[in-house]
């Protein structure tokens, strides 16, 4: 019988410098209702693809209060709680939803601290492993929402502070107020737009997290090819090139379904050769 395939596969990398996790999260955001609005269509199917991504190792997990909006902070929490000791909940504030489909940015400090005060007690937490800005407000300066954060960090309330949706100077511009452990930006196979802040983050040992990490990863001919010789989905092999990318990557493929959580997992154990990781690279 072969053997099930776990996060474990990718290896572990730090988080702050006092966190370890293994190096294949999950992303949340799917577990809520169309439009990343109200509850699942199935909320024992969400929960159940919850379950199985601890069981199959996953030890960091992102989620935001704005998913539902509260839904996915909910379910984690009814689902998971008490919580392993190794598992690593990463959560983000700055954004709020008027409807389904619809975000708006709102990084005014007294907002953050009321969202980052609903995540603890939604998530059933004393102190947030891992904060994130979600997303810069271009009415409200950087300096303001990440000063915010630090207050917060001040108090106990979060552990590291990361960033979201963040050019490279406004990076470096949140570096100067306090110390920043992760960006998370969108990137994959096909979108290379945060290429440089991923070099940065393995400069600076920074974790890199990339969201929307499997779109587009059917029409890229160079990932289809090696989908094709190692008997895998093009999913699976754009994850594994994202493992392959860089040390400071840590992938957070999202589903609502168990067996599609295994499967993204499964991405962990395929070791891409050098030709089609360069193949890849080359195709974006």
């Amino acid at each position: 019988m072969a053997t099930r395939v776990t996060a474990a596969a990718a290896g572990t990398m730090d988080v702050g410098g006092d966190l370890t996790v293994n190096r294949m999260g999950f992303g949340s955001m799917r577990l809520t209702g169309q439009g990343i609005w109200g509850d699942p269509p199935d909320r024992e199917q969400a929960k159940a693809a919850l379950r199985r991504a601890v069981e199959l190792d996953v030890t960091f997990i992102d989620t935001a209060d704005c998913y539902g909006p509260e839904v996915s902070e909910v379910l984690i929490a009814e689902t998971l709680y008490p919580y392993p000791a190794d598992l690593v909940i990463a959560t983000k504030g700055g954004l709020v939803r008027p409807g389904p489909g619809r975000w708006e940015a709102d990084g005014r400090p007294e907002h953050l601290r009321q969202a980052c005060e609903g995540s603890l007690k939604r998530l059933k937490l004393d102190q947030i492993p891992l904060y994130q800005l979600h997303r810069p407000d271009p009415v409200v300066p950087v300096a303001d929402s990440v000063g915010a954060l630090a207050e917060l960090k001040a108090e106990g309330k979060i552990r590291h502070i990361g960033v979201s949706n963040m050019s490279e100077a406004q990076l470096h511009e949140a570096q100067q107020i306090t110390p920043i452990v992760s960006i998370q930006n969108r990137y994959n196979a096909t979108d290379r737009s945060s290429e440089e802040i991923v070099d940065l983050c393995e400069q600076e040992r920074l974790v890199f997290l990339p969201w929307a990490p499997i779109q587009e990863a059917d029409g890229n001919r160079a990932v289809s090819d090696a989908a094709a010789r190692h008997g895998a989905s093009p999913r699976q092999i754009v994850l594994a090139w994202l493992l392959a990318r860089s040390p400071q990557i840590l992938p957070i493929p999202g589903s609502g379904s168990a067996d599609h959580v295994q499967d993204n997992v499964a991405a962990a154990h395929i070791q891409l050769s050098p030709d089609e990781i360069a193949a890849i690279t080359r195709s974006a």
